[in-house]
């Protein structure tokens, strides 16, 4: 790659773009940022060429770099720092595994914030539904799956959905999928990929911003306070941005502060989507668990034809079903049936009549009421053990969920905490890398307590104490 006379701004980069094949160039530029990126080529905190300097080396817009490049930031890969430039980040290829999937280690007191209590799965309840599912499921139900889902299951959604969260659902607009992770991949093909703006919480769950930017969606980022995403921003958001034709959300317990949407805003939401024809989608991951009140019901129930919601057992049974499903309105119905049906024909059938028995016969409902007061519990373990060993820290957010929020008494390197704890046993998951723009110094942890007994959350906060005096 030469660079144009002028164009001298940042250092020289080799991307290739070859303009005979058919993938549009800002994919093949965003392909070639992250390989450097993950091969080492760009190592992290390594200063990015400028947008324009770049756009003549490459011989290309300048619009073309600058979106290709708010894209990795979206990713996080990039971080932009006002003044000085774009540089790769420092945790770049870190900030998945530190805030969204544990790693696979004998850690002994790992306080990752997306498990639900594993220990207690229902087996023996689920060991029952599936017996009672191979001895009386009928011949056809072992043929290819209806991609939509069994019918069995989503009529036991929707009454599910109906009577605890308020959802207006029928059995004929849900689609069930493997996980929220492929229904956030589902929607984003059925709304177009490519050229569709999506406004996210930020901070926000990398690993779904990663799913929704790997299918061409273009992220832009929508900043949450104490009473949830600031929505009231979008029309400036839009004047700057372009038109936005979704906003992601979880209003119950916002992933991962844990504030809740206030109910203005809420409206105001919901008004907007009226306004300009766009959609929200409210991810309901974990709304059956709120300890001090009832919960609200869900957006969707305010207003079905605008809000795509979406639910899974990811934390009320186990991640490892890998079953969920989305509500949609009726326009999005046959798109994303569609979709499921391109990417594998359907989910396990067995799986879900047993889930259906588990929900028509109310060992679901038994499962979540005894699984409230054992994360509450835990939650006020946690309470306790952060005001004994942490005294100058503080618990965020709302009394629900599966994690809090913790805010310490100043700002720590994230990277820096996560091996000091990690030498203790102790597995820590800081807030700074959950933004689009990763915060590698921040105040903030993201602690799951729900997959660790009361003694073990006490003993891993006083190690986590350990490891923050280190520092």
């Amino acid at each position: 790659m030469h660079t144009e006379k002028g164009a001298n701004s940042g250092p020289e980069l080799l991307v290739e773009l070859d303009r005979a094949a058919r993938r549009p160039l800002r994919a093949q530029l965003e392909d070639g940022l992250r390989e450097a990126v993950r091969s080492g080529r760009l190592p992290a905190h390594a200063r990015l060429p400028a947008t324009r300097a770049l756009a003549a080396d490459l011989g290309v817009s300048r619009r073309l770099v600058v979106d290709a490049y708010a894209q990795l930031l979206a990713e996080g890969y990039l971080l932009a720092r006002r003044g000085a430039g774009t540089f790769v980040a420092g945790a770049a290829g870190i900030a998945t595994s530190t805030t969204v999937e544990p790693e696979h280690s004998d850690l002994a007191f790992d306080f990752f914030p997306g498990h639900p209590d594993l220990a207690s799965f229902p087996r023996g309840a689920w060991l029952r539904a599936l017996r009672e599912t191979l001895r009386e499921a009928p011949d056809r139900a072992f043929g290819y799956p209806d991609a939509r889902g069994a019918p069995e299951l989503r009529r036991a959604l929707a009454e599910h959905l109906r009577r605890v969260r308020g959802v207006v659902a029928d059995p004929q607009s849900i689609v069930v999928c493997s996980g929220i992770a492929q229904g956030f991949a589902l929607l984003a093909r059925a709304l177009g990929g490519g050229g569709t703006r999506l406004a996210v919480e930020d901070p926000g769950m990398p690993v779904h911003r990663a799913i929704l930017a790997a299918q061409g969606i273009s992220l832009v980022p929508l900043p949450v306070d104490d009473e949830g995403a600031r929505v009231h921003e979008l029309a400036g958001i839009e004047e700057e941005a372009g038109r936005i034709g979704a906003v992601l959300l979880t209003p119950a317990h916002q992933s991962p502060t844990g504030v809740a949407l206030s109910s203005p805003r809420r409206a105001a939401l919901l008004a907007w989507a009226a306004q300009t024809g766009g959609l929200a989608i409210e991810d309901d991951y974990d709304a059956e668990y709120r300890y001090d009140r009832p919960p609200l019901g869900a957006m969707q129930g305010l207003a079905p034809d605008r809000v795509v919601y979406l639910g899974t057992v990811s934390k009320t049974l186990a991640p490892a079903l890998r079953l969920g499903w989305l509500v949609l309105p009726s326009r999005l119905l046959d798109p994303v049936a569609g979709q499921k049906l391109l990417a594998d024909h359907g989910c396990p059938t067995l799986d879900q009549l047993a889930l259906a028995r588990l929900l028509e016969g109310g060992d679901y409902d038994r499962h979540l009421r005894q699984a409230r007061r054992r994360y509450q519990a835990r939650r006020d373990a946690l309470v306790q053990a952060i005001a004994r060993h942490l005294p100058g820290a503080r618990v965020t957010g709302l009394a629900a969920g599966l994690h809090a929020g913790v805010r310490l008494e100043r700002p720590v390197d994230g990277l820096a905490l996560v091996r000091a704890a990690r030498r203790h046993s102790v597995g820590v998951y800081p807030l700074g890398y959950a933004y689009m723009e990763i915060r590698t110094v921040h105040d903030g942890l993201i602690l799951g307590y729900a997959n660790l007994a009361e003694a073990a959350i006490g003993e891993g906060i006083r190690r986590l104490a350990l490891a923050l005096a280190e520092l």
